[in-house]
């Protein structure tokens, strides 16, 4: 069992003085983020397909126990038929292999009108997938929750040994007072409502491994309840023997990484894991001026 911890991104200036060490230039914000966390949410796959050269670059900059989940790729997913796209799927499932031992689970993201209509679409896809690479399917379209679907959806995955992604967007919707934010602060928070799906948070294992998105609040406080609730539920399914990936956004991505940092602390306090590589990294010491 293994809980691995990481952000949508790693290239953000904003990290840089907090996160990242002050100076850090952007061509070592990877080398930083893998010292710091443990996975990274794909996001940037789902626009472009990397060169067999960034691969390696990616591979060279981390440890061995960093893994990488590529968000398969938006012409796959989003454009014509999952069918017609398999063959575009598996050479990108083949050239992600070039990652080695780096290689995570790849994700599914399926847009908001793929609905349980499209069911033998969707098996006709996971038929063709190679077992091999470990993949998550997220669905959007509201009917995949309510029953029969749901049971079909999940007993489809847990035949292919494949996970079904959870989306929390709680922190980002449950707000009081929404009319007094424009304008505010929280402005980039409303934006990211509208760019997130309102669908039920209804963790559902299928496989050996759980894959949940966390959107957080750009106040670290704000998320504390629902990070005691994850770490519950992280917590009993490790112990059963589960693998638990873990992405924890923000409307800025600036405290991302401190949102995943307190859900580490609250499930070692349950279960004992592994301390983050962050939390061994000695903190920067401002340099005292000479007398000599």
């Amino acid at each position: 069992m293994t809980i691995y911890l990481g952000c949508p991104i790693w290239s953000f200036k904003g990290w840089v003085g907090n996160f990242y060490p002050k100076g850090t230039k952007s061509t070592e914000f990877l080398r930083e983020y893998a010292r710091r966390l443990t996975t990274i949410e794909g996001n940037t796959t789902f626009y472009a397909i990397p060169a067999p050269k960034t691969l390696e670059a990616w591979a060279a900059e981390t440890p061995e126990t960093f893994r990488f989940c590529p968000k398969i790729p938006k012409a796959i997913s989003h454009e014509g038929s999952l069918t017609e796209n398999l063959p575009r799927a598996l050479q990108f499932a083949d050239l992600l292999r070039g990652l080695g031992v780096r290689l995570g689970p790849m994700f599914l993201q399926l847009p908001p009108r793929f609905s349980p209509k499209q069911l033998d679409e969707l098996r006709a896809f996971l038929d063709g997938w190679p077992s091999e690479v470990r993949l998550a399917v997220e669905v959007r379209h509201l009917d995949w929750f309510d029953t029969p679907h749901d049971e079909v959806l999940n007993r489809l995955l847990t035949d292919h040994n494949m996970a079904r992604v959870t989306i929390d967007t709680r922190p980002i919707r449950d707000l009081a007072g929404d009319s007094i934010l424009a304008g505010s602060s929280y402005e980039s928070l409303l934006e990211a409502r509208e760019r997130k799906p309102d669908i039920p948070v209804l963790p559902q294992r299928t496989t050996d491994f759980i894959f949940v998105r966390y959107i957080g609040h750009p106040h670290l406080e704000m998320n504390l309840p629902l990070l005691d609730e994850w770490s519950q539920y992280f917590a009993a399914q490790m112990k059963t023997g589960a693998d638990v990936y873990t992405f924890c956004h923000s409307p800025d991505n600036l405290i991302a990484p401190e949102i995943c940092r307190e859900l580490h602390r609250r499930v070692d306090a349950l279960t004992p894991i592994p301390p983050l590589p962050w939390d061994e990294i000695p903190p920067e010491v401002p340099l005292q001026p000479s007398l000599f």
